[in-house]
């Protein structure tokens, strides 16, 4: 039985495939059961979030995962096929370890990936599929990311202009957790904005676009809400953060629309990040007291400033990883000798009980008990010895490797 890893995530596909084969939560345990139960798979995991779907499972025929996926979901094999990625016991172990410790997603480093796979775990243990092989792996997952995160700049320096977003806005806000974010437009730069925004998990998000359907989807993802593009004015003042990106030729944030909301919010201050180019935020709206304006420049600044020493932390990390999925892989491989293992000592323990029987007579007869400690010892010495010694007999010189495997097993050579 090996390890397994079977998904799709946000490199591989676009989000209408994502959607296709994306888990809710009060399904994971019937599917998890569903899995483990019609297909020979023996343990299992699933992680699902708005950029990854996956699965981690212990089974003899990796295939039977992909066609479960399909068939669960009602959808074509041969439609995800190509965007699904199956990776086999070293590269199943290496990719859960890089996914935990935020080298595989869409903001690298950040920090709430590993909560949703700690979550996959609970929700596979709740369903009875985390065995023994996935328990280990899961428990040394977690303890690879603590690593990383504690031991290399992985998360310190930002290195994308949605970190750098959020980062900006933290200079003026303690906590984003306690702020409203409204988001102008649905594309891939919004896209990333609103997953790191969301990480802070703020009180409220905001989706405005000119495509209702996109700005739907996106605000789903993230557990936000909507509302129309030619709303923005009336709801502005409702927003301590303001992100936009747009590909109109036109600023959609003017001056005077800025200076009413900030007078309907009694001058509280707000956050304004302006990633359009041509701008959606008229210039002029940055020489407002209240308002922090930010452009692709600013934010351009603060990436730079994190990007070499984010790129050695990568480097530490996955220094770290590989060592960790030898030592991972290390403990499969002993876990064949376990059969043998308990009966070598099984077999010991009979030998042991055996003498000791043999000794409780002699003491009942009389005898001293020097003597039938004396005896004890030799009978006992010479029934472990003996399969040993029998062995090497009976092979002589047609096996030299015997010779040199039983002197390791006792340390022979350590006794020199």
């Amino acid at each position: 039985m090996q390890v397994y890893a079977l998904g799709l995530n946000h490199h591989s596909a676009p989000l209408e495939i994502r959607e296709r084969v994306s888990f809710q939560p009060e399904r994971l345990s019937l599917a998890l059961q569903d899995l483990t139960q019609a297909r020979p798979v023996r343990e299992a995991a699933i992680l699902s979030t708005c950029n990854r779907t996956e699965l981690y499972y212990a089974c003899d025929n990796q295939q039977a995962a992909a066609d479960w996926l399909a068939d669960f979901h009602r959808v074509s094999l041969r439609d995800i096929a190509p965007y699904l990625y199956a990776y086999p016991q070293r590269e199943a172990v290496r990719h859960v370890f890089r996914v935990a410790s935020g080298l595989d997603s869409m903001v690298l480093g950040e920090p709430q990936i590993l909560g949703q796979v700690k979550e996959a775990a609970r929700h596979a243990e709740e369903a009875g599929t985390l065995g023994t092989l996935l328990h280990k792996l899961f428990q040394r997952t977690f303890a690879v990311a603590k690593e990383v995160r504690s031991t290399t700049a992985i998360g310190a320096n930002i290195v994308s202009m949605a970190a750098a977003a959020v980062h900006l806005t933290e200079r003026i806000f303690e906590r984003v957790s306690d702020q409203k974010v409204l988001f102008i437009g649905a594309g891939e730069m919004i896209e990333l904005c609103a997953a790191h925004f969301a990480g802070e998990r703020p009180k409220r998000i905001t989706v405005v676009n000119r495509t209702a359907a996109r700005a739907e989807a996106l605000a789903e993802r993230f557990g936000g809400d909507v509302a129309r593009l030619d709303e923005v004015a009336e709801i502005l003042h409702h927003y301590d953060v303001v992100v936009s990106c747009t590909g109109s030729p036109l600023p959609i944030v003017g001056l005077g629309m800025v200076e009413s909301a900030i007078k309907a919010r009694r001058h509280r201050p707000v956050v304004m990040v302006d990633l359009a180019v041509p701008r959606d935020i008229e210039r002029e709206v940055g020489d407002l007291d209240d308002v922090f304006l930010y452009t692709v420049d600013d934010l351009a600044q603060v990436v730079e400033s994190g990007v070499e020493s984010r790129q050695a932390a990568v480097i530490e990390a996955e220094g770290i990883i590989d060592r960790q999925v030898d030592g991972f892989l290390n403990w499969i491989e002993s876990r064949g000798t376990v059969p043998t293992i308990r009966a070598l000592r099984a077999h010991a323990d009979e030998l042991r009980r055996a003498e000791l029987e043999r000794a409780a007579r002699l003491l009942a007869r009389g005898e001293s008990p020097e003597a039938v400690l004396e005896a004890l010892s030799h009978g006992l010495t010479n029934k472990l010895m003996h399969a040993p010694t029998q062995y090497l007999n009976k092979v002589g010189t047609d096996d030299p490797e015997a010779s040199n495997c039983v002197q390791r097993m006792f340390n022979l050579d350590g006794r020199r």
